[in-house]
């Protein structure tokens, strides 16, 4: 199914992850791809994407610089014609004891998970509107926009301002045609999620490697981890024709783990 076709799509934190199996889904389904990290690796996606067929270009750049964030919608602009969907997924995480966690990784974290959406969205929507045919922009939340967990408030915070970004947004372009919705993913097989069975297994009574995630998993009605294209299948669906009439929206995408 070509859903896509014709249809330009910016990835934040496309590199690998979550962000990378968004990317090759969309591509799959016709659309031209530009993905975005702020590491070299995101060359390769984009490379493997050409190699399967399909059209991409790969930007280098930091969603907390306005100046970067321009330069990434330039870049698609320049290479395809115009904006249709925009997904905020660059985040970062630390994990650490309220007395040890600094003011730099409080900064960091709300920078990039917050105002990182916000300058993006901000950059996609005015693009958007310019080409005066309707748009998606799809926000990366997190489980912890619904609750926050031990020894990360930064990024507990972070996240429910991404929802509060999203439905403020919501309201301001849907007479735009823009829809502006956010997606929680749970615990899916990432480098991030890696670091965290790591990070909060030390924290939370010296587990080894992978016994802490393993146990929380278990706490999952399916039984199961998350994968990219688990999430993926929710993205594509939220920026599909079909979801014309969604907007504002949260939606969890986690086997369970959460209900609401």
């Amino acid at each position: 199914m070509q859903r896509f076709e014709s249809k330009t799509v910016i990835i934040t934190g496309a590199s690998r992850g979550i962000g990378a199996g968004i990317a090759k889904r969309f591509a799959r389904e016709g659309a031209n791809l530009v993905v975005s990290a702020n590491e070299d690796s995101v060359h390769g996606v984009a490379e493997q994407i050409k190699a399967d067929g399909g059209k991409a270009i790969s930007f280098v750049g930091d969603v907390t610089d306005k100046a970067s964030v321009k330069a990434l919608y330039d870049a698609a602009e320049q290479a395809f014609g115009a904006v249709d969907v925009s997904i905020q997924n660059a985040g970062v995480i630390t994990i650490a004891r309220i007395e040890d966690l600094t003011e730099g990784e409080w900064d960091k974290v709300m920078a990039v998970n917050t105002k990182g959406v916000f300058l993006c969205a901000q950059e996609a929507i005015a693009r958007i509107r310019k080409h005066g045919r309707g748009g998606r922009i799809i926000n990366t939340a997190s489980g912890q926009a619904r609750d926050g967990f031990i020894y990360t408030p930064h990024y507990a915070a972070s996240k429910m301002g991404v929802v509060g970004i999203t439905q403020s947004l919501a309201k301001e372009v849907a007479t735009d045609g823009i829809t502006v919705n956010a997606f929680c993913p749970g615990i899916i097989e990432t480098d991030m999620w890696a670091y965290n069975d790591h990070a909060w297994g030390k924290l939370l009574g010296n587990y080894g490697p992978g016994e802490l995630m393993k146990e929380w998993v278990e706490g999952i009605p399916m039984k199961r981890a998350g994968s990219g294209e688990d999430v993926a299948g929710l993205v594509t669906f939220l920026a599909s024709d079909d979801a014309a009439y969604i907007t504002g929206q949260t939606i969890n995408v986690d086997g369970g783990l959460i209900m609401s």
